[in-house]
């Protein structure tokens, strides 16, 4: 079990950092008016990735019964 929450919080880490490389990404990307279809692909890559964020959020906190 141990091993396993190590290796989510790794994983959401790695996936954390990935985001906010695209950030800047993007960022740089529409300051030089690139292809605008390279910028919707990394949109939509940052917000997969922001939902993987959240499921495995989900996943770290321990259920509790109200």
């Amino acid at each position: 079990m141990l091993d396993d929450r190590e290796s989510l919080l790794r994983r959401l880490h790695e996936m954390r950092s990935e985001h906010r490389d695209l950030d800047t990404v993007i960022a740089r990307l529409s300051d030089s008016l690139a292809d605008q279809l390279q910028i919707q692909r990394l949109k939509k890559r940052k917000l997969k990735l922001k939902d993987e964020i959240a499921w495995l959020e989900s996943r770290l906190v321990p259920d509790i019964i109200a």
